[in-house]
C-alpha cells in the first residue's frame, strides 16, 4: 500500500512539475469561483471554474508526449575579447521514427535567454539556427544548455526538457601591444649578479683551495701552477627575470568600476607580453594565483575577475608577493586611484630589498604621471594606451 501511495504521488508530481505561476493561479481562482458558486448556487461563477480548469487540463494534454531531439550547441569561438561578437549554431534533429509538432527552443545567456521556434520536424529532419552574442564587459558567460519547452498557448503549462551541457564563452579583457616597450621592466636584470655564491654559473668570481669532489672541469691551472696547490673557479649565480604582477580586487581602490576594467587590462597586457617573451611569471588577483601557463589561460582567468568589497587592496599587494613569489626579481602592482602616492610608496616598502617595483595607478582619464625613487617607480596611467609610453619613462627614469 505504501509502495502504490508513493507511486501515486511521483505521478502526480510529474504531472503537476509543468505547472507555471500562471496555471497555478487560474487553478487557484477556479476553485474560489467553484466553491463560491457551489455554495452561493451561482451558476455565473461555476462556468468561468469549469472553463479555467478545462485550459488547464487542455495544456496539461498538449505537454504530455515525449519528444526524441539530437540537439548540437557549437560556438565558432569560445574566447573573445569584449566588444566583438561570439557567433553559435543551434542544430535539432528528430531521431525518432514519427513527426514530432513544433516546439520552443530556450537558450539562456548568461542571466538572459533566447527562444527560436522550432517547426514541426519529419523522422530524421534537422532545423539549424543561428545567433550572435555581443560582448560588451568582460566576464565568463555560460551559454545553455539548451531546453525544448512545449506547453499550451496560454502558458499555462511549460514543460522544459535539457539537452546539452552548459558551453563557457570567454570575453577577455582588451589589450595592448607592449613589444619593445616592456623590455626595459621585464629584462633589465637578465643575468645580473646576485651575492649568493656557487661552484657553477655564468659570473666568475673567485678562486678557493680545491676540495674533494669539485669539479675538475673548474680548475684553474696557472694558479695552481703558480702557487702549487690545486685551485678552482667560483661563481656568483645570476638570475632569470621572474616578474610577479598582483592585482588588487578591492573596490576600496577603484573610483569606478570603469577603473576596475583599466586595472585588469593593465595587467593581462603586462602578463601576456611577459609570456610572449618567455619570462617567468606569477600573476597574483581574485583568491589567489592566476594560471600563467601561456596566455589564453591567463586571459581566461583575468575574465573572472571581479572587484569586492573583501577583495585584496593595495595595502596587502606588497606582502602577498613577498609571501607567494618570494624568488621574484620585478613585482608590478596594480591598482586604482583612491590610494594616494605615498601610501602606495609606503605599502611597497614590504617588498624586498633588491627587487625593482613598479606601481601602477590607474585613472580613467588621468594624465601620465611617472616618479622614480631608487629601485621603487610610481606611475599613473589614464588610458591602456598610455601603458606603453609610460613603461619606457619608467625604464629612462
Amino acid at each position: 500500500m505504501l509502495v502504490l501511495l508513493r507511486r501515486t504521488g511521483a505521478l502526480a508530481g510529474r504531472l503537476l512539475h509543468p505547472v507555471s505561476p500562471l496555471g497555478w493561479t487560474a487553478l487557484a481562482c477556479a476553485l474560489v469561483l467553484g466553491a463560491g458558486g457551489w455554495w452561493l448556487g451561482w451558476v455565473e461563477l461555476t462556468v468561468p471554474a469549469a472553463c479555467l480548469v478545462a485550459a488547464v487540463v487542455v495544456g496539461l494534454l498538449l505537454t504530455l508526449g515525449r519528444s526524441t531531439y539530437a540537439v548540437d550547441l557549437e560556438l565558432s569561438e569560445n574566447r573573445v575579447t569584449v566588444g566583438q561578437r561570439a557567433v553559435g549554431r543551434i542544430e535539432v534533429r528528430n531521431t525518432s521514427r514519427r513527426r514530432l509538432l513544433p516546439a520552443q527552443i530556450e537558450l539562456p545567456v548568461g542571466r538572459g535567454a533566447a527562444d527560436f521556434h522550432l517547426p514541426s520536424l519529419a523522422p530524421g529532419a534537422a532545423h539549424e539556427d543561428v545567433f550572435a552574442i555581443p560582448t560588451t564587459r568582460r566576464a565568463v558567460v555560460e551559454v545553455g544548455p539548451v531546453r525544448s519547452v512545449r506547453g499550451d498557448p496560454l502558458g499555462l503549462l511549460r514543460r522544459r526538457v535539457r539537452w546539452t551541457d552548459v558551453v563557457d564563452l570567454y570575453v577577455h579583457p582588451e589589450l595592448v601591444s607592449l613589444r619593445g616597450a616592456a623590455s626595459g621592466v621585464l629584462r633589465d636584470l637578465e643575468g645580473q649578479a646576485t651575492r649568493v655564491v656557487s661552484d657553477s654559473d655564468m659570473s666568475f668570481h673567485a678562486l678557493r683551495d680545491y676540495v674533494a669532489g669539485d669539479d675538475r672541469r673548474h680548475i684553474h691551472w696557472k694558479t695552481t701552477a703558480r702557487v702549487g696547490a690545486l685551485m678552482v673557479r667560483q661563481f656568483e649565480d645570476t638570475r632569470r627575470t621572474h616578474t610577479a604582477i598582483a592585482l588588487s580586487t578591492s573596490t576600496d581602490d577603484y573610483a569606478s568600476a570603469e577603473e576596475f576594467e583599466l586595472a585588469v587590462s593593465t595587467a593581462a597586457s603586462i602578463g601576456v607580453q611577459a609570456l610572449r617573451d618567455e619570462r617567468e611569471l606569477t600573476v597574483l588577483a581574485g583568491h589567489g594565483a592566476l594560471r600563467a601557463e601561456n596566455p589564453p589561460r591567463l586571459l581566461d582567468d583575468c575574465s573572472a575577475l571581479e572587484a569586492g568589497a573583501d577583495g585584496r587592496g593595495s595595502a596587502q599587494l606588497a606582502q602577498w608577493v613577498k609571501r607567494e613569489a618570494a624568488d621574484a626579481t620585478v613585482a608590478i602592482l596594480v591598482t586604482g586611484s583612491v590610494p594616494s602616492s605615498s601610501t602606495l610608496r609606503a605599502n611597497a616598502a614590504h617588498i624586498p630589498t633588491g627587487v625593482r617595483t613598479l606601481v601602477l595607478s590607474c585613472q580613467v582619464g588621468g594624465a601620465v604621471e611617472v616618479a622614480s625613487h631608487g629601485t621603487l617607480a610610481l606611475a599613473q596611467v589614464g588610458s591602456l594606451m598610455d601603458l606603453p609610453r609610460v613603461l619606457r619613462r619608467v625604464v629612462a627614469g
